[in-house]
């Protein structure tokens, strides 16, 4: 097996801010995501991609991504060996989940293709066409931007709202003026510090009404007696993300909030992904599947697991203007592989490469 990667600088549309977090700026004064993809090749024909999207948030960026790569022995990776390959990427370290999701795209892309088919049929998880909608994210910004952006939204039939500041209100209602009536999920990514504020929020979005529920309300080191306390009080469902890194959270997650936002790159991969999904809904709790600024890799890997999903916020590569991939696509807000060229694998064709892959034997 062959290992080569190559680094990516996403750039997005507008200005996009999170709560705790600003994307960085580029040369050309626009924000940037960089992003690290991944090819694995066997030398007989078969072929598999990857991406890694990694976030500040958990301290990662494009280098500890390609550290990580540094030290992966690709002899040790087999298309048809999956869960042998990951153990050996854990034997690496068990950190640095962004790298490890890249290379486990790349494995079942390649193992799909191998069998002639797509990476949801592969692992018995076919993507039901007409079914599956995901939402759309305003970053944090001023009220007028946030509208203006709300506005140009208006063929996406659900808005997710990133929240955290001092002006939340005012942004909502400059949101809300834009979105005739859309449902919106608010976003705090563990803005509100303690759970009275927390709760205090929720009540206001809740008697404004329209909101679906509020995603990672306080910090996932916040006590789980804060938690508990505050999903008792809620007046709306309670989503937990940085709460939900993966499997080992479930329990934590099942006492905590009513739902948990799944994404590959915290997950190490799809493998990660579809167990940490089911473990949710063994437990009760309600699934969404998330993402980072990702490419149309990324995304139409996350869309296959639509299926174990109750809701979608797969929007990454709606929110960038030089997508290096084509993939699943979102009319509106349905997303679909209909006249999607590729059948097989992860169902993406690359536009055009403009960094050379760097090789590892």
């Amino acid at each position: 097996m062959h290992l080569s990667y190559w680094r990516f600088d996403l750039l997005l549309k507008d200005r996009w801010t999170i709560a705790n977090a600003t994307s960085p700026g580029a040369p050309t004064g626009k924000q940037v995501t960089p992003v690290v993809f991944v090819e694995l090749t066997d030398g007989i024909g078969g072929k598999g991609r990857g991406e890694a999207s990694p976030s500040s948030q958990y301290g990662e960026t494009h280098s500890t991504v390609t550290r990580f790569l540094e030290k992966v022995d690709a002899r040790q990776l087999r298309f048809d060996d999956i869960p042998g390959s990951m153990a050996y990427l854990e034997h690496i370290t068990p950190a640095s989940s962004p790298a490890k999701c890249a290379i486990n795209l790349a494995l079942v892309d390649g193992a799909a293709r191998a069998a002639g088919v797509s990476a949801g049929d592969f692992l018995g998880l076919p993507f039901e066409e007409g079914r599956h909608v995901t939402s759309f994210s305003i970053g944090l910004d001023e009220p007028s931007e946030m509208a203006r952006k709300a506005a140009e939204a208006i063929n996406r039939p659900i808005l997710k709202l990133k929240v955290g500041t001092s002006h939340d209100r005012e942004n909502f209602a400059a949101v809300r003026s834009e979105a005739l009536g859309k449902p919106i999920r608010v976003d705090a990514n563990g803005a509100w510090k303690s759970r009275e504020e927390a709760l205090e929020n929720i009540e206001w979005f809740s008697g404004v009404g329209g909101v679906e529920f509020v995603e990672q309300p306080m910090p996932a080191f916040a006590p789980n007696a804060d938690w508990i306390w505050l999903k008792e009080r809620s007046p709306l469902p309670i989503f937990g993300d940085e709460s939900y890194q993966g499997v080992l959270d479930v329990d934590r997650c099942a006492d905590c909030v009513h739902g948990v936002n799944v994404k590959l790159v915290k997950t190490a991969g799809i493998s990660g992904a579809v167990e940490a999904l089911r473990a949710a809904r063994a437990r009760g709790l309600k699934t969404m599947l998330g993402c980072m600024i990702e490419s149309s890799l990324l995304i139409s890997a996350a869309a296959h697991l639509a299926s174990l999903t109750d809701y979608l916020d797969l929007d990454g590569n709606l929110l960038i203007t030089n997508d290096p991939y084509k993939g699943v696509r979102t009319d509106g807000g349905l997303m679909t592989f209909v006249g999607v060229e590729n059948r097989v694998g992860l169902r993406v064709l690359e536009r055009g490469r403009s960094v050379t892959g760097v090789g590892r034997g």
